[in-house]
C-alpha cells in the first residue's frame, strides 16, 4: 500500500497532466507508462554498471559513446533521464521530443524485447516544456519517496495510477475492481508451475494479481529454481487485448510488478487470430460485455460450440478450448448468461455441466461495478476435463463486497469475500490438494453439503439442474424463508388509540390551567 504523502504526490502530478490540457485519463497512464520506461531505463542501466564492476565483469551501457538518432549522432549520455532532468525547461523538451522518444522507440535490434515490444509506436504528448519540466521534477520526487519507504514500491505506484482510470467516467469499463480480482485469484490459487491467461487483459489487473499471490504464497519455490523462475519472468502470463494503448498500460503494470517479459500481445481473441488449443492451466478473466459482433470475424470452432454473436457466450466457448485437460477458469459473466433461453446460452450451459466440471456459480449485486454499470453479474468457476464430472454445483448469494452498492462506493463493514474464500476451500478438492499439511490437518468449521437453500450458501445437484435446463441462476434454487408477522386485532388497536386520545386530552387541559 502507498503512503499518504506518496498519494498526495500521485494526486499532484495528475492535476499537472489535467491543468496542462491532457484530460483523457488513458493519455495520462500512457504518457506516464512512458516516462517511467525512460527513467526504470536508466536506473537499471546504472544498477547493472555497478553490479559489472564489483564483479569485475564488462559491461557496455546502452547510453555509452555516440547514439544514431535518424541521421544525426549525439551524446548517448544526454538521454540519461538523470542527466536531463538538469536541464532547462526548453532543452529537455527538445531532448526528449527529438532524441530520447526516438531512442526509446528503437532500443533493442531484437523486435520481441519488451521495451521495443511495447514502446515501438510511442508518442510523445506533453504540450510545453513548462508542462514536462513540473511533470519529470513531480516524477523525481516521487522516486525519492519511493527509496526512502520501503512500504512503496513501484508496483503500488502503477496500480494507484491505474485507479485513477476508474475514478473518470467512462474509461472505468477497463477496470474491475481490485478486491473482486483478488477474491478471484485466492479462490483459484495458482501454482508457480501453471500458465495462466486472460484474454481480455486490459490492464492486466487478473494477471497482477495472480503474480502477487505466487510471491506471497511460494516466492522460494519459484525464485531458488532457476526454470521455475525464468518459467515466471518470461512464460507464466499471458494476455491479449485490441487496444493497444491497454496493452503498453498492462505491460507495464506486469514489468513494474517483477515480470520482466510478459507475453502481452495484440489479439482478438476471438478470432482466428487466436490459435491457442489446450495452452493454459488458468484462465482470470472479465471478457467485454459488448453484446454483439460480426460473425463473419468470429473462429469457427467457437461457433460449433455456441452458434451466437454474444461475446459473452463465445469467450466461454474460447477459455473451454483454450484449457488444458484439467485447466481451471475463473471468470466473471452477466447473468443473463446464467438464465438466458435461448439455444445458444443453453448450450454453453449445457456444455459446462455435462461436458466438463462446473463448481461454483457465486452472484454477485448489481452494485459491483457502479458507479459505470449496474448490470447484475456472477461468477463461474470451472474445470475443463472434455468428458463431464459435474455431480453439484455450488453457490453463493453475495449481497456485501466491502463496500456500498450504490453510486459513491464507499467501504463498508459488511463484507461476504473472505466467507466465500473460506467456504470455497472447505471442500473443494482441487484447492485442498494445494494446502500444506497443517491446514488439511485442521477439522473445517464448514458443512456446506448440509446447508438448506435459505442459506447464503448451497449445493445444487446436478439432475435438479438439468430439470431446470440448465438454468445457474441462484433465484431458481435459493427458497426464501417467511417469518410469519402476528399483529393485534382491530379492537385492540382502536382501544389503544381511544387511550391515546384520552391522554392527549387531558395534557391539553392540563396546559389550558397553566396558562
Amino acid at each position: 500500500m502507498l503512503t499518504g504523502e506518496l498519494k498526495n504526490k500521485v494526486d499532484s502530478l495528475w492535476e499537472i497532466f489535467w491543468t496542462g490540457g491532457l484530460t483523457n485519463p488513458l493519455d495520462v497512464i500512457e504518457q506516464m507508462t512512458y516516462l517511467m520506461f525512460i527513467h526504470d531505463l536508466d536506473t537499471t542501466d546504472n544498477l547493472r554498471a555497478k553490479e559489472s564492476a564489483m564483479l569485475g565483469l564488462p559491461y557496455q551501457s546502452i547510453f555509452a559513446d555516440e547514439v544514431q538518432i535518424g541521421d544525426r549522432k549525439i551524446d548517448g549520455r544526454q538521454l540519461k533521464w538523470s542527466v536531463f532532468h538538469d536541464f532547462d525547461a526548453g532543452r529537455m523538451y527538445t531532448v526528449m521530443q527529438e532524441w530520447v522518444f526516438p531512442f526509446i522507440k528503437n532500443l533493442h535490434g531484437d523486435k520481441d524485447s519488451a521495451y521495443s515490444k511495447y514502446m515501438g509506436d510511442a508518442i510523445f504528448k506533453l504540450p510545453t516544456p513548462l508542462m514536462l519540466s513540473r511533470v519529470v521534477d513531480a516524477m523525481d520526487t516521487m522516486y525519492e519517496l519511493m527509496a526512502k519507504n520501503p512500504d512503496d514500491n513501484k508496483g503500488d505506484l502503477y496500480e494507484y495510477l491505474l485507479n485513477k482510470l476508474s475514478q473518470s467516467g467512462i474509461n472505468g469499463q477497463f477496470r474491475t475492481p481490485r478486491h473482486i480480482i483478488k477474491m478471484m485469484v485466492e479462490l483459484m490459487q495458482p501454482k508457480p508451475e501453471y500458465t495462466i491467461c486472460d484474454p481480455a487483459c486490459g490492464t492486466a489487473g487478473f494477471l497482477v494479481a495472480a503474480e502477487e499471490y505466487l510471491t506471497a504464497n511460494h516466492k522460494k519455490e519459484i525464485f531458488f529454481n532457476k526454470a521455475k523462475k525464468q518459467h515466471f519472468l518470461t512464460g507464466m502470463f499471458h494476455g491479449y487485448d485490441m487496444d493497444r494503448t491497454m496493452l503498453r498500460i498492462g505491460a507495464m503494470n506486469m514489468m513494474t510488478h517483477g515480470v520482466d517479459s510478459p507475453i502481452i500481445e495484440y489479439r482478438d481473441s476471438l478470432s482466428d487470430q487466436n490459435p491457442d488449443k489446450e495452452k493454459f492451466d488458468l484462465i482470470l478473466a472479465n471478457p467485454p460485455f459488448k453484446g454483439s459482433l460480426d460473425a463473419d470475424t468470429v473462429s469457427a470452432d467457437l461457433l460449433k460450440v455456441c452458434k451466437t454473436k454474444k461475446t459473452e457466450l463465445l469467450f466461454l466457448a474460447l477459455f473451454l478450448r483454450m484449457l488444458k485437460t484439467g485447466g481451471r477458469c475463473a471468470c466473471i459473466v452477466p447473468d443473463g448468461v446464467l438464465f438466458g433461453s435461448s439455444k445458444a446460452h443453453k448450450d454453453i450451459r449445457k456444455e459446462l455441466v455435462e461436458g466438463n466440471r462446473l463448481e461454483a456459480v457465486i452472484s454477485m449485486p448489481s452494485g459491483v461495478f457502479k458507479p459505470y454499470a449496474g448490470v447484475s453479474t456472477g461468477i463461474l468457476i470451472f474445470t475443463k476435463t472434455g468428458h463431464g464430472g459435474t455431480d453439484k454445483v455450488w453457490f453463493y448469494d453475495m449481497t456485501a463486497d466491502g463496500f456500498s452498492l450504490d453510486d459513491k462506493r464507499t467501504e463498508i463493514k459488511d463484507n461476504d469475500i473472505p466467507d466465500i474464500i473460506a467456504r470455497f476451500r472447505s471442500f473443494n478438492t482441487n484447492v485442498i490438494a494445494n494446502q500444506s499439511a497443517d491446514w488439511c490437518g485442521n477439522p473445517s468449521p464448514y458443512n456446506e453439503a448440509e446447508n438448506p437453500r435459505t442459506a447464503k450458501s448451497f449445493f445444487v445437484p446436478k439432475a435438479e439442474i438439468v430439470e431446470n435446463g440448465y438454468d445457474l441462476s441462484i433465484n431458481k434454487y435459493k427458497k426464501t424463508e417467511y417469518v410469519p408477522v402476528e399483529y393485534p386485532s382491530t379492537q385492540e388497536i382502536l382501544t389503544d388509540l381511544h387511550e391515546l386520545e384520552m391522554q392527549i386530552t387531558e395534557g391539553l387541559t392540563e396546559l389550558e390551567g397553566m396558562l
